[in-house]
């Protein structure tokens, strides 16, 4: 199947994000979401990144607008019609994100193709809220997606090899580079990504070296960009904890125990960069 057409249901950081990354690639992609204001925001954010795109000489004015036009924004699920893969980058909430598979579910072409951005909830049971899990898959994008190469693709238990291969098709058209990930909760990244940070967390409790120093060795040692702790602080400490709690339930193994500091500081809402204190303190 040629994907010549994307619908993206959220215009947030995420779906407008992939957007901007289709339309720069010379893909359609039709965005929407449930206010005008949203939407809006999303156009104008798209807008504000190309601009940036264009005072690094990456971009051409003419560009810009190449770009702009071939993106549809849209309070109109109806829109959505036009795609022939239909990727639902809304909020990681489980019974959000279902509402909306069933909704477009009913909407959709039986050939369309749905995809979902979700970074940890089970593909498989997301698939099983349609009637077309052989053609449901998750495309994790990550932040911001504009600029991060990698996109985990997510195969469900019913996800067909079609299905696969015109998504990784597609992920490849937009200068991205997929990994193919079978369904478990977080994932590949995540998986390592967020005990490795509650990890940080217990070498802090422990008093063996500073915030400073642990992040300082992290990007020294290991020729991380950013540090485990500061990054805890970007993605949020409650998503943090919550992730962690996850993977205890879901796996069951003692090993992924949240740190007792993180399940203290998220409880005094030291919550990171969107509260202005976490690990460190923000203006």
């Amino acid at each position: 199947m040629e994907i010549r057409t994307v619908g993206i249901i959220g215009a947030g950081t995420m779906g407008n994000g992939i957007a901007q990354a289709c339309a720069v690639a010379g893909v359609n992609a039709v965005m929407v979401d449930i206010s005008q204001a949203a939407v809006d925001k999303g156009l104008a954010t798209i807008s504000s990144s190309l601009d940036r795109l264009i005072k690094k000489d990456k971009m051409s004015e003419a560009g810009k607008t190449a770009a702009l036009g071939r993106i549809k924004a849209s309070t109109d699920y109806e829109e959505l019609k036009a795609a022939q893969l239909v990727i639902e980058a809304a909020t990681e909430n489980h019974e959000l994100k279902l509402k909306i598979l069933k909704q477009v579910d009913g909407l959709l072409s039986p050939e369309t193709i749905i995809a979902s951005n979700t970074s940890s909830i089970s593909i498989t049971q997301l698939a099983a809220a349609t009637s077309r899990p052989d053609r449901f898959i998750g495309m994790h994008f990550f932040n911001p997606v504009p600029m991060m190469a990698l996109v985990e693709i997510i195969r469900g238990y019913l996800t067909s090899d079609a299905t696969h291969e015109a998504v990784k098709a597609l992920a490849t058209r937009l200068g991205k580079s997929p990994i193919t990930v079978k369904n478990a909760p977080g994932f590949v990244v995540n998986r390592i990504l967020v005990p490795m940070i509650n990890e940080a967390f217990f070498v802090l409790a422990e008093g063996l070296a500073t915030a400073e120093d642990i992040d300082a060795g992290m990007q020294l040692g290991c020729n991380h960009p950013i540090g485990p702790l500061k990054l805890a602080d970007m993605i949020g400490l409650d998503v943090c904890l919550a992730v962690m709690e996850v993977y205890l339930e879901q796996f069951g193994d003692s090993k992924y125990r949240p740190c007792p500091l993180l399940k203290e500081m998220v409880a005094a809402g030291q919550l990171g960069r969107k509260t202005g204190r976490g690990v460190y303190a923000y203006d």
